[in-house]
């Protein structure tokens, strides 16, 4: 999946995916999308682990970009992420995340995403179900 043109609108915003450092990549996959996250003080718990939560963003971020990657010109929201958590990661190390979408409809979109450690190892999977719709006014 091509996602290029939707990193510098990533980028361009304070978000959630700038502040806890997430990157994304395209894929040769038309289904499929992938981000890496550095796991640092933006994204643990006071004792040095990725935050559960941070692992739950990195995946409803990613599922977001692929949907808009699938819906150019569309509005695409999360509106349910369900997940498990297999293993801790440390600060310093570094997560992958890879979507594939189940699901593709008119207006959802259903994604399932594996987070993994640098040794490849599954650290969650998560569901994430994105509602799609037309767009308002462009962001400026």
């Amino acid at each position: 999946m091509d996602i290029e043109k939707l990193k510098s609108l990533v980028h361009r915003y304070d978000g959630l995916s700038n502040t806890l450092g997430m990157e994304f990549f395209s894929t040769p996959e038309p289904d499929t999308c992938k981000a890496m996250m550095k796991v640092d003080g933006r994204n643990t718990q006071p004792f040095g682990f990725l935050s559960g939560g941070a692992s739950l963003a990195l995946a409803e971020n990613l599922a977001g970009v692929g949907s808009l990657a699938l819906c150019p010109g569309k509005i695409c929201v999360g509106i349910q992420v369900s997940g498990n958590h297999m293993r801790a990661v440390r600060e310093g190390d570094t997560v992958t995340a890879h979507a594939r979408l189940q699901f593709q409809g008119n207006t959802l979109h259903e994604w399932h995403i594996d987070i993994v450690n640098s040794s490849d190892e599954l650290i969650s999977t998560v569901h994430v179900t994105n509602y799609i719709m037309k767009s308002s006014a462009p962001r400026k």
